[in-house]
């Protein structure tokens, strides 16, 4: 392993850092390598019952974070509950909740895997190890490749960080499985895919991608044509952004209560029925179903209507009809199968007359938060959410106005 020249950006270091700062329970917390904003994101967060362990062979960097721990008067606070240690890894006989490389891995593959198993075993079942690759092709043999392998088998989430130097890829990997419970303690991960524009507006990453796409267009349609032919295509460059745009969502006092569920979409209610479905690999079959519609003007980011451990991605490959006619339901959909403590959950998202492209950001393993966001969908859409039959109570009905995050469109009994 080896450093870049220079210090993970904010954006790095806090996507890295995520599955660290999200946890609410008392944790034992492991990084390897001092780079500066990695561990200043892990001591801001620190609970009381948390542990912080910090190991380098570097002695400069070392001796300078002990110096900070005793000289700055904001870190006293935490004298006795961070360790640093003169070493590539902490002893033997600890084990830790969390792991987290704070390096980007580069060079040499093989000491890049031995460090990785090395802190892997570090973890307790069910713990979380956090890493970075450079972001591109890796070189063969190289510790990009296999720890591309070992990513495929168990990494829940990857984050691409764009806005960094260099640019790159981060790996959350989960070896074991996490109780469902936790996710209700837990906040909504960061997450870098989404661009500020204002305080309370972003834009999604691939709202970026489709704008450029519009401007190269655009600059090329103006080349090409002598008459203003290219103001069509800059003309659309706003509602392309519009369409991915992502605002901020603050969650009601009310859906704080154990037994609310939330809009996964923003959108108007299609129907709320009872159906039966067996695809879902759960003991369930029956289900309560609400289906949204999302027109081309509602945001098309997806939350998670409620809080639970993802256990299945399931993909269906089907027709484009209009997401508000019966058949859309053998439309090409994208099922998330969600653990809870009330039984299972399904989250459908379904693509429409114009969609063409179903965004799944998190992976089996990954712990979801009520509200927290994990997809979007491209252009018209249509969403649905299953909940046990029975379990349930509905509060919306067919035409009402939902907001994904905000709105409660369901009671657990």
């Amino acid at each position: 392993m080896r450093s870049f020249p220079r210090p993970l950006g904010r954006i790095a270091a806090a996507t890295l850092t995520s599955e660290v700062t999200r946890h609410p329970e008392p944790k034992r917390v492991l990084v390897i390598g001092i780079d500066p904003r990695v561990v200043d994101h892990v001591l801001d967060h620190l609970m009381p019952a948390d542990r912080l362990v910090v190991t380098s062979p570097r002695t400069d960097w070392t001796d300078r974070l002990r110096r900070r721990l005793t000289g700055e008067r904001s870190l006293t606070r935490l004298s006795g509950r961070v360790q640093v240690l003169d070493a590539d890894i902490a002893p033997e006989i600890e084990t830790y909740d969390h792991v987290v490389i704070a390096e980007p891995l580069s060079g040499d593959g093989a000491g890049a895997d031995k460090l990785v198993e090395q802190a892997r075993e570090k973890l307790v079942p069910g713990g979380v190890l956090s890493l970075a690759t450079p972001l591109g092709p890796p070189a063969p043999g190289g510790a990009a490749t296999e720890i591309g392998r070992l990513a495929q088998a168990s990494a829940f989430r990857t984050e691409t960080v764009v806005r960094n130097l260099p640019p790159l890829r981060v790996h959350h990997l989960r070896f074991g499985e996490a109780p469902a419970a936790l996710a209700e303690r837990m906040a909504p991960a960061y997450s870098p895919t989404r661009i500020p524009v204002t305080r309370d507006m972003r834009i999604d990453v691939n709202g970026v991608v489709a704008v450029a796409a519009v401007a190269g267009l655009t600059l090329l349609t103006k080349r090409l044509f002598r008459r203003p032919v290219w103001l069509l295509p800059a003309a659309a460059a706003l509602p392309v952004a519009a369409f991915f745009r992502d605002p901020r969502r603050l969650l009601p006092d009310e859906t704080a209560e154990a037994d609310a569920i939330v809009s996964s979409a923003d959108g108007v209610v299609l129907s709320v029925e009872e159906v039966t479905d067996d695809g879902f690999g759960t003991a369930s079959a029956e289900w309560l179903r609400i289906s949204v519609f999302l027109s081309v003007l509602d945001v098309h980011v997806n939350r998670s209507p409620v809080a639970g451990r993802i256990v299945d991605v399931i993909d269906e490959p089907g027709g484009y009809a209009d997401a508000r006619h019966p058949n859309a339901e053998h439309n090409n959909s994208k099922y998330t199968v969600l653990e809870t403590t009330h039984g299972p959950v399904v989250v459908a998202q379904r693509s429409g007359l114009i969609a063409r492209r179903i965004v799944q950001r998190s992976r089996p393993g990954a712990l979801l938060a009520r509200g927290e966001k994990f997809g979007l969908i491209r252009f018209g859409s249509r969403t649905d959410v299953y909940l046990p039959a029975g379990a349930a109570r509905p509060l919306v009905t067919e035409g009402d106005r939902v907001t994904g995050g905000e709105t409660l469109i369901a009671r657990w009994l």
